[in-house]
């Protein structure tokens, strides 16, 4: 891709032929973030993810049993594998569940390759692959899923942040989550609700860098956006005029909603972000009408992305539309109802779902360890997975514990580092606070809403809002951190434009709302390049760190080099080590509550800081 400099603009050929130098304004927010081959990324990608790969893997078979819901959900998952659907042993027929089955589809794929085994329903039986313990068969799913999850959260944070640094720092605070270890470690389904989401949010990253270099690549072709109708448009192309990515997300949410239902909260919201983003990309290339003419090309494919995500989910259902044994499978014909093939299964289903939908809206048995959404991340009521005294740690009692909770100093910085996102946000108009807040308003908020009506609910329910908590921590880092290096004084060669100067489209930047890449972390102050870019607006060497390189900063008139944007971020970087090593000692210091370890009592006792409300 060629950059063409203002002095190498072109005379115009014609009223239809517009320059091919394009603005560095507009050239820097069209731009996107593309280092994927940058092996030294991926080696430090590759430690973060073998560190969580470790801490979820070793010792997987301990506690020995089912505990907590792993009693429900690892025989729902051996009756999909065996019959299609969940089976009640007991009673030898269909279990009426209400959660959809792709969770339990994954823990089952565990135990159909390692083995299963239930004592109380007489049934042991080996792995295709090789036997292990029957508990790895049931956690080996969620342990894999969630070293998975830490590998995304790399690749997603890093593209998102322009910084190698910060996104080995977001895979590396979800790695050393508690609360994130223990769900990867029990087959339950809210490891795997997060990691679809948080997946689909990462195609959605990647489709707005694609569609923009689209937009780029067009307009250095001759596009002229300015222009009406298709004439100002892309040529269509299969390669990139089709949003793949956009519609992998559609399926990844098809596959979280197939998960459990609450991850539907993320649908619209998502949704959301694609048409902010699409016409703040029309609106950096010089797009007239760009909203108008984001709901008319946008609106289609949106359309078909809503059609993937319902046949993915339809599709999770397979086992129980081609049994006769599932619950609620012939409802319409047992209730002397008409059911003619195809619609009459589906006819069935709607009324499963509407049941379903009733357990759900009226849940109000009390439990010892619901709790309300407003304590979550205060970490006010964590849930016990397991708890035994049984067993000699050479003390007079013992105890041994899996405890959900988020490794506290972390979990404790989830709230002020909101509260900062929101402010920076607001301040450098940028893009990136935005989504972060949208993503996590989608996951907290619908439960203050349950609240009202007193459902039960538990802290586990914050799980697909984990990972953006961890984004918003992490960019509060990048802040701290600051720019690359200090820009050149305004008015000297190299200074970026003055905050009210127009782009293509005639919008200032001061009006862009940062939909269009204003600054962010890593970037300091509004007037600053944003991360990923220097002063001039031209993207740095691809595979380069934009928040700590140890570039020379931007020399003065003299030759001299100024230290104070270097020292700046040397204390920044110094700060944000600080903190990611202050989890890792808390994390490291919680570990034994994470993993059902044995301790002396009056160990276990002095890392209940929150006294009862731990206990």
């Amino acid at each position: 891709m060629s950059v063409d400099s203002a002095s190498g603009d072109k005379p115009d050929d014609g009223p239809d032929r517009p320059t091919r130098g394009i603005p560095a304004i507009v050239r820097r927010r069209l731009a996107p973030f593309d280092a994927r081959l940058d092996p030294w990324s991926w080696v430090a990608t590759g430690v973060v993810v073998a560190i969580a790969a470790i801490l979820r893997l070793v010792g997987l078979g301990h506690p020995p049993g089912k505990i907590f819901d792993e009693i429900y959900y690892a025989r729902d998952a051996w009756g999909l594998v065996t019959k299609g659907v969940e089976w009640n042993y007991t009673d030898n027929v269909a279990s009426y569940v209400v959660h959809p089955p792709l969770g339990k589809w994954l823990i089952g794929l565990g135990q159909w390759a390692f083995g299963y085994a239930d004592t109380e329903q007489n049934i042991s039986v080996a792995g295709h692959i090789v036997t292990l313990s029957p508990e790895v068969g049931w956690r080996i799913g969620p342990a894999i899923i969630g070293t998975l999850s830490v590998l995304i959260m790399v690749r997603t944070a890093r593209r998102l942040f322009h910084s190698t640094v910060l996104g080995c720092a977001a895979g590396l605070l979800v790695a050393l989550d508690g609360f994130h270890l223990v769900l990867s470690r029990t087959a339950l389904l809210d490891i795997f609700i997060s990691f679809f989401v948080f997946a689909a949010f990462g195609a959605l990253v990647v489709d707005r860098d694609v569609r923009r270099r689209r937009w780029l690549n067009a307009m250095e072709a001759g596009l002229d956006p300015s222009r009406p109708g298709r004439a100002g448009r892309p040529t269509f192309d299969w390669r990139d005029g089709i949003p793949w990515w956009r519609l992998l997300a559609f399926v990844l949410m098809g596959c979280a909603v197939a998960v459990k239902w609450s991850a539907l909260a993320f649908v619209p919201v998502f949704v959301l972000m694609i048409l902010w983003w699409e016409a703040g990309a029309r609106r950096s290339a010089g797009v007239r009408r760009p909203w108008r003419d984001t709901l008319l090309d946008e609106s289609g494919w949106l359309i078909l992305g809503g059609v993937v995500l319902a046949l993915t989910y339809l599709a999770t259902w397979t086992g129980w539309f081609i049994s006769d044994e599932g619950y609620y499978r012939h409802w319409r014909a047992d209730s002397g109802l008409s059911e003619p093939p195809m619609i009459g299964a589906l006819l069935n289903l709607a009324h499963y779902h509407s049941e379903a939908y009733k357990f759900h809206s009226t849940l109000d048995t009390s439990h010892t360890y619901q709790s309300w959404p407003w304590q979550w991340l205060l970490l006010g009521r964590p849930v016990a997975f397991y708890w035994s005294t049984d067993g000699a740690c050479g003390a007079a009692s013992c105890a041994a514990e899996i405890l959900l909770l988020g490794t506290p100093l972390l979990w404790w910085s989830f709230l002020p580092a909101i509260v900062a996102v929101a402010w920076l946000g607001i301040a450098r108009r940028d893009w990136r606070a935005g989504t972060i807040l949208l993503a996590l308003a989608a996951g907290l908020l619908p439960w203050f809403y349950y609240a009202l009506d007193d459902r039960t609910m538990f802290n586990f329910y914050t799980a697909p809002a984990q990972p953006f908590l961890v984004l918003a921590v992490v960019y509060v880092l990048g802040a701290i951190i600051g720019p690359a290096r200090p820009p050149a004084p305004a008015g000297e060669p190299g200074a970026p434009p003055p905050a009210a100067e127009t782009d293509a489209g005639g919008a200032d930047r001061a009006a862009d709302s940062g939909a269009d890449g204003a600054a962010g972390p890593g970037v300091g102050r509004p007037g600053e390049p944003p991360a990923g870019l220097d002063a001039s607006g031209a993207a740095p060497a691809e595979g380069s760190d934009v928040i700590v390189t140890g570039e020379k900063p931007a020399a003065d008139d003299t030759g001299s080099t100024s230290s104070g944007g270097s020292d700046r971020r040397l204390v920044g970087a110094v700060i944000a080590g600080v903190y990611v090593l202050l989890v890792a000692i808390c994390f490291a210091y919680f570990h034994p509550v994470f993993v059902g370890k044995l301790l002396p009592y009056a160990e276990w006792s002095a890392r209940m800081w929150l006294g009862s409300r731990w206990i």
